[in-house]
């Protein structure tokens, strides 16, 4: 694919040396000559210029690119070169930060294809690197509600019960199941939870502690959420 990406700081930078890595061609603009001086030097294509500016994304090939991530530090500049992407018929990946508003966030959020946020998404590694390898995040869906991954433990209530007899709360559904040395998979009735066996659920944070006791069994302090 060739992706374009808006923004040459921290966030963008990183994304495009992870794009390229995956061998993927890679544009980006940059209007800091300090940064876009960085990504040359890289190897990237860069084009100086706002990327906010129809003209400056059009010397950058948004006719050609198959999408475009508008990946800078001010929610107004990705909005905007989303929308001049979308008019080329690309896909339109924006950042926003955690301090905009659920409301803000839903305005946006229609008009592009996806949202991305870099502080949560940086806290969920620190989260999983917190709470140990018995307990992994997997994603944030809503401010609310997460996907985790859940080792079984000997400590599990449920050890040794079938999913049948699992019993989860209300507020977390059962997406996945896989052997210790399997794949994740659809969750099947007569499955058996033994040691090293990997579950994951979707459920509200305030929920997550209550699946963790049943499923790790570790008596801990409640589990912290990003």
């Amino acid at each position: 694919m060739h992706i374009l990406i808006v923004g040459a700081g921290r966030v963008g930078l990183r994304t495009a040396r992870i794009t390229h890595n995956e061998g993927h061609e890679v544009t980006v603009v940059e209007n800091d000559y300090d940064k876009a001086e960085r990504a040359q030097n890289e190897g990237f294509a860069v084009v100086e210029g706002d990327g906010s500016d129809e003209d400056t994304l059009e010397r950058a090939g948004v006719d050609e690119v198959d999408a475009l991530g508008a990946l800078t530090g001010d929610l107004n500049t990705n909005f905007v070169a989303c929308m001049v992407g979308k008019h080329h018929g690309c896909r339109t990946v924006m950042r926003i930060d955690e301090d905009y508003r659920e409301n803000i966030y839903r305005k946006y959020a229609e008009e592009v294809d996806e949202i991305v946020y870099p502080e949560r998404l940086g806290a969920i590694g620190a989260k999983n690197a917190l709470l140990g390898g018995n307990v992994t995040a997997i994603a944030d869906l809503a401010e609310n509600l997460q996907i985790v991954q859940f080792a079984v433990t000997e400590d599990a209530p449920m050890h040794g019960y079938t999913l049948s007899e699992l019993e989860l709360p209300s507020r977390a559904r059962l997406l996945a199941f896989g052997k210790k040395d399997g794949a994740l998979g659809l969750p099947l009735p007569d499955d058996t939870l033994e040691v090293g066996d990997r579950i994951a659920v979707l459920a509200e944070f305030d929920a997550l502690d209550d699946v963790r006791q049943i499923l790790v069994g570790e008596a801990t302090a409640a589990t912290e959420v990003a």
